[in-house]
């Protein structure tokens, strides 16, 4: 990718998002990352120094005022946002029709949908007066087949990333901007600490790791302007969704 290019990552203090901003510091990117923990964020900010430049703003994506300033100051400072990565995203171990709660589901629309709607939304205007930007949405293999395991809300919400990044693309190619959804498998990110029985070491060595999603995001910022990616699955070849046995454990 072209070296100087100002990269926004939401998400980025730890897993996909972190080991996205790695890969495009090291290739000359300038890479903004927020989070909503400080601690986590500082912690990021060293392993991405060690990449390349960087820095760091806190930021709780469900909160549009809050997106809204973010996307501002980044500009303020650097004149443009050239690539936007939408990496945050929440589960909760209480995830079923059964036992989620009202809040529950608030907490994961807010944060997997709308609070990428509002980055996408911070971005656009930058974007269209430039003719040129990229968005990549961080979706799921959820996003494309639903499980027990991941829930109604998750599932959901990352089915509709699809269709928002889809729609990005219908509405923006013609002022040069062009989005991809991603849509991983199982990757062994804390994310999987969620989960209703979290998986042993052994199963998430099995797994995709960060660092294999931080290549596929490098590798498609670094096409040309001309092409876009609309789409990317990736799974683990051990794929434990189609070996069985990944439906959510029965309360006892």
């Amino acid at each position: 990718m072209q070296k100087g290019r100002v990269v926004w990552i939401t998400g980025g203090g730890s897993g996909i998002g972190l080991a996205g901003g790695i890969e495009l510091a090291r290739a000359g990117a300038h890479v903004v990352i927020s989070g909503r923990s400080a601690e986590t964020l500082k912690k990021a900010e060293k392993e991405l120094k060690a990449a390349g430049s960087c820095e760091t703003i806190a930021l709780d994506v469900g909160e549009q005022n809050e997106v809204a300033r973010a996307g501002a100051e980044i500009t303020k400072r650097h004149g443009r946002i050239d690539v936007l990565i939408n990496s945050a995203g929440i589960n909760h171990p209480k995830r079923n029709f059964r036992n989620v709660s009202i809040d529950g589901w608030n907490q994961i629309v807010q944060i997997n949908l709308s609070g990428m709607f509002y980055c996408v939304q911070a971005v656009l205007p930058g974007m269209r007066e430039r003719k040129d930007g990229l968005i990549i949405n961080v979706s799921s293999w959820a996003g494309r087949y639903a499980s027990t395991l991941t829930g109604p809300g998750y599932n959901a919400t990352k089915h509709a990333v699809v269709a928002l990044t889809e729609s990005i693309n219908m509405e923006e190619c013609m002022n040069g901007i062009r989005a991809t959804s991603v849509l991983p498998g199982e990757v062994a990110t804390p994310i999987l600490e969620k989960r209703p029985v979290p998986p042993s070491q052994a199963e998430r060595a099995r797994m995709l790791q960060a660092e294999d999603l931080g290549k596929t995001i490098l590798f498609i910022a670094s096409l040309p302007a001309r092409a876009c990616v609309n789409e990317v699955i990736v799974s683990p070849t051990w794929n434990r969704f189609y070996l069985g046995g990944l439906e959510t454990p029965k309360e006892k």
